[in-house]
């Protein structure tokens, strides 16, 4: 298969896989297809590592929803494909938004393709037909599917987005995050102030290195609820750790007590410096009124162009835009011009976002008639600051 794939200029890749009961996903299946022939890899019969050549290869791999096959690539062979093409990143610069591969395929393609059950076992060996045609399915028509959003992209003149896009999506870092940052996934996370944040930090990262070193879940190792309890209880004993919410037995077994109360210790002995480090959504409060304001204007503005609003801007696109950040996305390329410099006028008040009288809104030049309703003001004896 890698002979026959080499010097092909583009193929269609996709995998199965499951990591609902380990850290890492478990790689089940990998499709591939090129002109003329279609096949299924059994990685768990097949060492992987000469997949690898294919990947580095001067190839186009076609995929669609790329991020996790990407991450599940990267850990079976060793790389990722030296040049990406996602359909679904594609489609949502046609007004599609994130479409499954069976909406697009039977939009664009009329093609039906067949559906499986959401909890198949692809794991399970020997897999049946209708197993076997679902996953060759993934596959089988995506790089006609590729080729006809290509030529619309061109026609419109966004396929140089999308070969961007595709590239930001491609050298994305792959794989579990850092120990040191798992705390951000916690919910509580923005709620967290102090050295209780310290704590949280340390005792998710801990939690982190542990579920990496058994290959199960992090859920498994403590739940959310415990690393938020320990963080705000700080427990310095056994006893103490017990009586926290979310801890039980299997917790204080063998190293995993001693283990978490390590954690807590270091937690609390990190210096004020980093205990009080800002939020990663923080803006500033002058700002706060611009964020729902220009996300109000992307969502009218992906409508107008007809592309998929989370393309265009995120929340934390625009607040990282407004905090000035130089790494935001809305700072360079073509996110820049069609969505960073409007805002940019906007939010320095050179423009206005206005009703236009159908249902929508109009970016238009401010014209600085500031019109104020004419209400009774509250006496200055009550009057409180901002």
């Amino acid at each position: 298969m890698v002979a026959a794939l080499d010097g092909v200029a583009a193929y269609a890749v996709d995998t199965e896989f499951h990591r609902e009961r380990t850290y890492y996903p478990k790689l089940a299946l990998v499709q591939l297809a090129w002109p003329g022939s279609c096949l299924l890899v059994d990685p768990l019969a097949v060492d992987l590592a000469p997949l690898a050549e294919v990947l580095a290869g001067s190839g186009v791999a076609v995929m669609h929803a790329a991020s996790q096959d990407l991450e599940v690539l990267q850990r079976a062979c060793g790389t990722i494909p030296t040049t990406l093409f996602d359909t679904q990143v594609a489609a949502g610069f046609l007004g599609f938004s994130t479409p499954s591969l069976a909406s697009l395929a039977d939009r664009v393609l009329g093609v039906h393709l067949p559906k499986a059950s959401r909890l198949t076992d692809w794991l399970r060996r020997p897999l049946d037909a209708a197993q076997q045609r679902y996953a060759a399915a993934d596959v089988a028509h995506l790089l006609e599917l590729a080729e006809l959003l290509r030529e619309e992209l061109a026609t419109s003149g966004r396929l140089g987005w999308v070969e961007a896009e595709c590239e930001e999506l491609r050298i994305r870092a792959w794989g579990p995050p850092a120990p040191e940052d798992a705390w951000l996934r916690l919910k509580e996370s923005r709620a967290l102030r102090g050295r209780a944040r310290n704590v949280a930090r340390a005792v998710a990262a801990w939690r982190e290195r542990q579920a990496a070193a058994t290959d199960q879940p992090v859920r498994f190792v403590l739940s959310d609820m415990a690393v938020v309890g320990i963080a705000n209880e700080q427990p310095r004993t056994m006893e103490q750790l017990r009586r926290v919410r979310g801890v039980d037995q299997r917790h204080l077994r063998g190293s995993h007590g001693k283990g978490i109360l390590a954690a807590v210790e270091e937690g609390r002995a990190m210096p004020d410096d980093e205990r009080h480090q800002p939020r990663r959504d923080d803006v500033d409060r002058r700002h706060r009124p611009a964020v729902a304001l220009l996300a109000a204007w992307v969502s009218q503005l992906a409508r107008d162009q007809r592309i998929d609003a989370g393309l265009l801007a995120t929340r934390s696109d625009l607040v990282a835009f407004l905090n000035g950040d130089p790494d935001a996305r809305l700072a360079s390329g073509w996110r820049q011009e069609l969505v960073g410099r409007p805002a940019r006028r906007l939010v320095e008040g050179e423009l206005a976002l206005a009703f236009d009288g159908h249902g929508g809104l109009a970016l238009e030049r401010r014209s600085h008639d500031v019109v104020a309703p004419d209400l009774p003001k509250p006496s200055a004896r009550w009057a409180g600051g901002d």
